[in-house]
């Protein structure tokens, strides 16, 4: 019975490492609480992917980011903290200072307010313990913002209101 055991322990270990290691999900909420998506985050060869649907949204674009804090009390979405910012640096990605580790491409809503969005986040992990991941002590989020983030202006790229947030929650 041992050696069966030890065999099905493997196979399940050996289809993890297929499947892209450890992940996590946020599932989104707008200001009233209602559904606004869901993102998906795999840990995969060094650098962590993330997928996101988003609902309910202005056509157009939109700031979005993955925010210090696993929190999104309120209608504001202000305990979400500031954005994920491990290695200490500036916002957006045409700042000469470098990027934040949660600076993201601006998300496009498409005219019945959709929006797909699927990138590899660089600087970040989902290893616990870690200086630089998203599952540390106090969680992290997804924010999506009402307006475009113009990439360079620190620390939001101008990018208006939080519309939507979702804490990112390891997968078991």
């Amino acid at each position: 019975m041992k050696p069966l055991i030890l065999m099905l322990a493997a196979f399940t270990a050996a289809g993890a490492a297929l499947a892209g290691g450890p992940g996590a999900t946020a599932t989104l909420k707008d200001a009233q609480g209602k559904p606004a998506g869901t993102a998906t985050f795999t840990d995969s060869g060094g650098m962590v992917q993330m997928t996101l649907k988003a609902t309910g949204l202005t056509p157009g674009k939109h700031g979005i980011h993955v925010h210090e804090a696993g929190k999104c009390e309120g209608s504001d979405f202000k305990s979400a903290g500031g954005h994920f910012n491990p290695h200490g640096k500036k916002h957006g990605s045409q700042n000469d200072a470098g990027a934040h580790a949660g600076d993201l491409r601006n998300l496009v809503a498409k005219d019945d307010g959709t929006a797909t969005l699927q990138l590899p986040l660089h600087g970040v992990t989902l290893d616990k313990g870690e200086k630089n991941s998203l599952l540390d002590a106090d969680g992290s989020t997804v924010v999506i913002h009402a307006r475009e983030d113009d990439e360079k202006t620190d620390p939001a790229g101008n990018s208006g209101d939080r519309i939507a947030c979702g804490v990112i929650v390891g997968s078991p």
